[in-house]
C-alpha cells in the first residue's frame, strides 16, 4: 500500500475524438481521477500515433512526460492500453527525449511560415508535374536539380513513418543522423537519399514555384506555394515520452529493422 501511494502521480488525460479512445478515458478517469494538464505529474494520451504526434507538440518544452495508450490503428508510438495498474506503470516506464525539426519555409509572395516536426518535414508537389528542386547542406550547392514528387528529412523517431514508406533508411532513435529522403524520384534517377548529421542546416528550393507549385508539411501543419524550405534540427526544444520497459522506441525501431 505504502509503495502504491508513492507510485502515484497526478495525471492528466486527453484522448481521439473516437469512441473507444473516449471509452477507455472515461474508464481511467472513474479510477485514478484526473486533473488539468497544467498541474498534472504526467499526460496520459489515448488514440493512435497522430493523437500522439498532436499531444506531443502540444505540450513540448513543458517539461511533462507524456505516456501514450494505444487507442487507435496503428500505434507504434503508444503503449499498450490496460486500464489495470496504471500508477505502476508509469513509475516503471523509461523515458526518451525528442529534439523536433524547425522549418522555416518562404511562399511565393515573400510570407515566411515557421513550424516543428517531430516526425518529419516534407515537400511535396501541388500538380500534375514533378518538382523541380536544388539541395544544399550547410551553404554548399549538393544536387543542383532533383526532379520528383517530393523530398522529405526525417528524424530518427519518424523514420519509420512516411521516411520508411518512401524507401528511406531505418535510424535508430539515438543517431546523431537525419534522413534525406526522395520521394518518388525521376532524375537523378539513382539518387536514393542521404544521411546527415542532425547539426545540418538543409535547404530546399523549389525551381519553378509558378510553374511546378510545391507545399511543404511539418507533421501535419502544411503551407502551399512554396519556393524555399530551410530544416535544422532543434536542440532547445524537447519532448519526453514514456515507454514500458521493454517496449521502448529504440526497441521497436530495432524490430523494425527486422521486420516484426
Amino acid at each position: 500500500m505504502q509503495a502504491d501511494r508513492a507510485n502515484r502521480r497526478r495525471i492528466a488525460f486527453v484522448a481521439s475524438p473516437v469512441a473507444e479512445a473516449e471509452k477507455a478515458r472515461r474508464s481511467l478517469v472513474e479510477r485514478y481521477g484526473e486533473v488539468p494538464p497544467e498541474t498534472a505529474d504526467v499526460i496520459v494520451a489515448l488514440g493512435g500515433d497522430g493523437l500522439m504526434l498532436q499531444t506531443l507538440h502540444r505540450f513540448m518544452n513543458s517539461g511533462k512526460p507524456i505516456y501514450g495508450m494505444n487507442r487507435g490503428s496503428v500505434g507504434f508510438l503508444m503503449n499498450e492500453f490496460r486500464i489495470e495498474d496504471l500508477y505502476q506503470r508509469l513509475a516503471a516506464a523509461k523515458p526518451t527525449t525528442i529534439h523536433p525539426l524547425a522549418m522555416r519555409a518562404i511562399d511565393v509572395d515573400g510570407g515566411v511560415h515557421v513550424a516543428r516536426a517531430i516526425n518529419e518535414v516534407s515537400l511535396l508537389r501541388q500538380s500534375y508535374q514533378a518538382a523541380r528542386l536544388r539541395l544544399s547542406i550547410d551553404g554548399k550547392v549538393r544536387l543542383e536539380e532533383l526532379i520528383c514528387d517530393g523530398v522529405l528529412v526525417a528524424t530518427p523517431a519518424g523514420s519509420t513513418a512516411y521516411n520508411l514508406s518512401a524507401q528511406g533508411p531505418i535510424l535508430p532513435i539515438r543517431a546523431p543522423l537525419l534522413a534525406l529522403t526522395p520521394i518518388s524520384p525521376f532524375r537523378p534517377r539513382r539518387w536514393r537519399g542521404a544521411l546527415l548529421p542532425d547539426y545540418a542546416d538543409i535547404r530546399i528550393e523549389v525551381l519553378e514555384p509558378e510553374r511546378r507549385p510545391v507545399s511543404t508539411t511539418a507533421d501535419s501543419i502544411e503551407f502551399r506555394f512554396i519556393k524555399e524550405v530551410s530544416v535544422r534540427q532543434d536542440r532547445n526544444s524537447a519532448c519526453l515520452m514514456l515507454f514500458d520497459p521493454g517496449h521502448s522506441l529504440e526497441e521497436r525501431i530495432l524490430r523494425e529493422q527486422f521486420g516484426y
